[in-house]
């Protein structure tokens, strides 16, 4: 088979991953607009969720801004959207538990996050139909609402 032909299979696969993974409504970059702890709304720090593919799974990147540069505070690796076991990572890269995410329907996911000494916590996220903002409600009465970028 001729090398540009090749190339041009590749490419053409590179682009349709690509496009399959963009198709997930949850991957893309969100930033937290509001949160609200125990019925009452709370000053939130700035906070930005990254959300992307890696190879067949997805990995989820929260991030603070520290000195003007986003710094990695949390990520779940490996996360499989049919509730198979990603890692839950904390700043040095360190593994602190597993997260379990589930797509319940089109818009909707669970996400179930366990780790030694701390509590098991339940997340429902869901996207709007208009696919700009991602509301998280946990178990513990924490409702986040992010915004896409």
């Amino acid at each position: 088979m001729p090398r540009k032909l090749i190339w041009l299979l590749f490419l053409l696969s590179a682009v349709l991953t690509a496009q399959a993974a963009a198709a997930e409504p949850l991957v893309g970059t969100w930033t937290l607009s509001s949160q609200t702890v125990n019925g009452r709304k709370v000053d939130s720090d700035q906070l930005t969720l990254r959300v992307y593919p890696v190879g067949d799974a997805l990995e989820f990147a929260f991030s603070v801004p520290v000195n003007g540069v986003h710094l990695v505070s949390l990520k779940f690796t490996s996360v499989h959207l049919d509730g198979k076991g990603g890692s839950v990572e904390d700043v040095r890269g360190t593994k602190i538990g597993t997260v379990q995410v589930t797509k319940v329907s089109a818009l909707e996911y669970k996400a179930v996050m366990e780790g030694a000494n701390r509590p098991k916590a339940v997340t429902k996220m869901t996207i709007s139909t208009d696919g700009k903002t991602l509301t998280s409600e946990s178990d513990k009465s924490t409702i986040q609402v992010f915004t896409r970028r």
